[in-house]
């Protein structure tokens, strides 16, 4: 029978005694922190503790230092592949910088980003990204916690327009008229937007631009071409529904999931893409889920809003005096095979 040895954790004055300094000198260095102590010494610490596997006691360090080198995210739906793709990509820029990342889900729910704020502050975080829910709830008694915070925020994505914080977003209203200007710009005029404006404050964003596009264009909005969706799959198949029953020859998909299910529902009405109808979606996702032509599609640079909102917590952890900045990034559009030239 093979037998595994488990070899005892190594502390600080173990370490202390084979190098014959003090616990404290140990520590310092093996904090990275400012001291008198020689090259030499500083080696022979490190490998020492390097040989004998030493693993710092994370909560022992808090103590010291005051900080607990974690940060917080709060997202709406960890399912998203949007969200869950800027968790990956929020949490590979904090650990470059240190930090480890504790993911949460609030199922879009406003009481559950209270609960999960006040979670994530009483285990220590040194600070929060927040993607707060999207529609018409009440925010205010998030809001009114976020002011009392001492912990360092910084919003993304979605905001909450009446706080004063570091926050950055992206320019819906921009998105969504950059995908109708751009089937404008292939001759449609008779264009569909499917949209969850009723519930939504970004679909309503999306919504305004699909609108600004029209009006500089001179086409007047046809209000049965606004199709109400939510951000569902089954709800944009249902909605298609009056797509078919128009004269549209090209549809603004505000997302992805709505684009999907439209392209079910146009699938089995025995329509192609970009011979039937030309389509632009929003947020550049689902391109590798279709079996159609690839969906030209408003791309929102997940690396970019990580890259900047990391740049904002670091900012305001090394001067919390600092004013907030708020920053807004511009989509861009990604030309696929969805669109089709149309000729009266």
């Amino acid at each position: 029978m093979r037998c595994i040895r488990v070899a005892n954790k190594v502390t600080l004055k173990q370490i202390a005694q084979e190098v014959g300094l003090s616990p404290a000198s140990v520590s310092l260095v093996l904090n990275n922190r400012p001291c008198r102590i020689s090259e030499e010494n500083r080696r022979r610490i490190k490998e020492v503790a390097k040989r004998e596997h030493y693993i710092p006691n994370q909560i022992a360090r808090s103590l010291v230092t005051r900080q607990s080198k974690t940060f917080g995210l709060i997202v709406p739906n960890i399912e998203s592949r949007f969200f869950s793709s800027l968790a990956k990509n929020l949490e590979q820029r904090c650990r470059a910088q240190g930090y480890a990342l504790f993911i949460t889900n609030s199922d879009g729910s406003p009481e559950n980003d209270l609960d999960l704020v006040n979670l994530l502050v009483t285990r220590g975080v040194d600070g929060l990204f927040l993607v707060v829910e999207d529609d018409d709830s009440d925010n205010g008694a998030l809001a009114d916690e976020l002011l009392r915070l001492p912990t360092p925020y910084v919003m993304v994505d979605r905001v909450v327009d009446e706080l004063d914080c570091n926050k950055v977003l992206f320019d819906h209203e921009q998105g969504g008229y950059m995908a109708t200007r751009y089937l404008l710009d292939q001759g449609h005029r008779r264009i569909a937007c499917i949209v969850n404006a009723a519930k939504s404050v970004t679909g309503r964003k999306r919504l305004a631009g699909y609108r600004r596009a029209l009006d500089e264009a001179g086409v007047a909005l046809d209000p049965a071409l606004v199709l109400e969706s939510e951000y569902y799959i089954a709800s944009a198949y249902a909605a298609a529904e009056g797509v078919l029953a128009s004269d549209a020859t090209a549809v603004f998909a505000s997302s992805d999931n709505i684009a999907l299910g439209l392209l079910k529902r146009l699938h089995e009405a025995g329509l192609r893409i970009p011979v039937d109808y030309s389509v632009v979606s929003y947020d550049n996702s689902a391109a590798d889920a279709l079996f159609e032509s690839a969906l030209t599609s408003v791309d929102q640079n997940v690396a970019e809003l990580a890259e900047h909102a990391i740049g904002l917590m670091m900012r305001q952890l090394a001067d919390p005096a600092a004013d907030p900045i708020e920053i807004l990034l511009t989509p861009h559009l990604e030309v696929q095979g969805s669109v089709a030239l149309h000729r009266e």
